[in-house]
């Protein structure tokens, strides 16, 4: 049976949700809090992350999609992704982690489409092959049917630090490469890591498929007013504005997943089709990286190097010259100039961290 055949038999009334939240400040000055970096292209492709998690998922879902994101960015968003239906994408009051968005989203699908499955998928990963994504997402909305709750586990490539892994358990009977997940265990220190690629465990991208009401029951059983309160918002729209504030702020593993893996009821869809989350910019560099000397992100004509290696992104529109530099990241925005090498990039983060505190809260 071909992926299109499978797609056709098994995923009606499939529906993408799509939580686009986060400030990327690692990434920063490109991203930014009134201009995320999921609202970038950082690819190269002349889409944005977000038109190409749309672009990926289309062909499973056609017009069912369901985007919720920051009130700030809605109009951004409805901008950038016109075949979306703009009743399609919600904008949240405040940040209040995934299990609120992706809970909300389960809600009003709940209510929408009584036969619904879903799949949340971050707006801001990069998937360089995206026929095999769609192969596995196939496989993983299939096990949600049977009413699982199911998660996709990336092949690691290397012993990351920064990821969260998952416990690969037994193969599911009646399901086509789908095991239960023995646990959902937080990002380790390098040594650990280097065990659990040798012994299998995957990397957790934070990607759930299932019923909506699987979901909601699965909160329910570990925060009932959470779960009721996200009903209570579907079932009467009007009162989002007041009844946001007063939701949980927890992440939808520490909500959800964790419980529900402790309990037997999630599985777990293995999947290699080129992941990455780009978290700082050694990462983004490790993307984009050519054959050889620096990796420019938009004009190279406004870049000149000798002797010199690592990223530059020249998004001011003026010439960056790097002599003699290696594994240099410079980011020039016009308003900021950003210089560190790919070894510290996860450190820029406090850089934005300071300038929150000081007077220089706008360029965040």
């Amino acid at each position: 049976m071909t992926e299109a055949d499978v797609a056709a038999s098994s995923l009606d009334h499939f529906w993408a949700v799509i939580p686009a939240g986060g400030a990327g400040t690692r990434l920063w000055p490109l991203s930014r809090a009134a201009a995320p970096k999921f609202l970038h292209d950082l690819t190269g492709s002349g889409r944005t992350l977000i038109q190409a998690t749309v672009d990926r998922l289309v062909p499973l879902v056609a017009e069912r999609v369901l985007v919720v994101t920051g009130a700030s960015h809605r109009d951004a968003v409805v901008a950038q992704l016109p075949e979306v239906d703009e009743a399609g994408v919600v904008g949240e009051p405040s940040p209040r982690d995934s299990m609120a968005a992706i809970g909300l989203a389960a809600a009003m699908l709940e209510l929408r489409d009584p036969d619904a499955v879903m799949g949340s998928f971050a707006a801001d990963h990069v998937i360089t092959d995206p026929q095999t994504f769609r192969a596995v997402v196939t496989r993983a909305a299939a096990a949600a049917r049977e009413g699982w709750l199911v998660t996709i586990g990336i092949e690691p490539t290397h012993p990351a630090t920064g990821f969260g892994y998952i416990a690969v358990g037994d193969p599911l009977p009646g399901l086509d490469e789908t095991f239960a997940v023995r646990e959902f265990v937080e990002k380790p220190a390098a040594d650990v890591a280097a065990r659990y690629v040798e012994d299998g465990y995957r990397w957790n991208a934070g990607m759930f498929v299932a019923r909506p009401g699987v979901i909601l029951d699965l909160l329910a059983g570990e925060d009932p007013d959470f779960a009721r309160a996200l009903r209570g918002i579907a079932a009467a729209p009007e009162t989002l504005e007041e009844a946001w504030s007063t939701l949980p702020r927890i992440a939808v593993d520490h909500a959800v997943a964790e419980p529900a893996a402790a309990a037997g009821r999630v599985a777990v869809v293995p999947g290699s089709f080129g992941w990455d989350d780009i978290g700082d910019f050694a990462s983004l560099e490790t993307l984009l990286r050519s054959a050889g000397g620096l990796t420019v992100l938009g004009d190279p004509e406004l870049v000149r190097t000798l002797d010199a290696s690592g990223l530059v992104v020249p998004s001011a529109g003026r010439v960056v010259a790097v002599v003699g530099l290696e594994d240099v990241v410079v980011v020039d925005t016009g308003d900021a100039l950003l210089v560190t090498t790919r070894e510290r990039a996860q450190d820029v983060k406090a850089v934005v961290a300071a300038l929150k505190e000081g007077a220089h809260h706008g360029l965040t």
